[in-house]
């Protein structure tokens, strides 16, 4: 069973949000990291970057696949994840926690409203 925080947003493109006053912390989550298998390389945006809603913001590289990373809201890219691009296991290991990709200071906070919550985020899974 993934695990799936009651207290994040999820998209559609498995990527989860967490809320930190008017900043996003953005990772991928645990379903994506077990679909994805073990994770061997990240591409990621860099600080000062602007984001739009839906559009691809970097790729994860797993031992599977390649797959691009889907901005859940638009924003500034305020901070990167720089010790998980050498320990890229961390992704797999600790996905919501240690293993977050980027922090965005959102500009349309209404675009929370298009994410999930956890109960429909384990129904979107079950369904794919």
């Amino acid at each position: 069973m993934t695990l799936i925080p009651e207290n994040l947003k999820y998209s559609k493109t498995h990527e989860w949000v967490r809320m930190e006053n008017d900043i996003a912390v953005i990772g991928i989550t645990d379903h994506a990291q077990s679909e994805l298998g073990d994770v061997v390389f990240l591409s990621l945006p860099e600080v000062g970057r602007i984001l739009k809603y839906d559009e691809p913001f970097g790729e994860v590289e797993s031992v599977k696949a390649v797959s691009e990373l889907y901005s859940p809201l638009s924003g500034e890219v305020v901070e990167v994840n720089t010790a998980i691009i050498d320990s890229t296991e961390v992704v797999n290991e600790d996905p919501y926690e240690r293993g977050w990709l980027i922090k965005v200071r959102i500009s349309d906070p209404s675009e929370l409203d298009k994410l999930m919550d956890a109960d429909a985020y384990a129904k979107h899974c079950e369904g794919s």
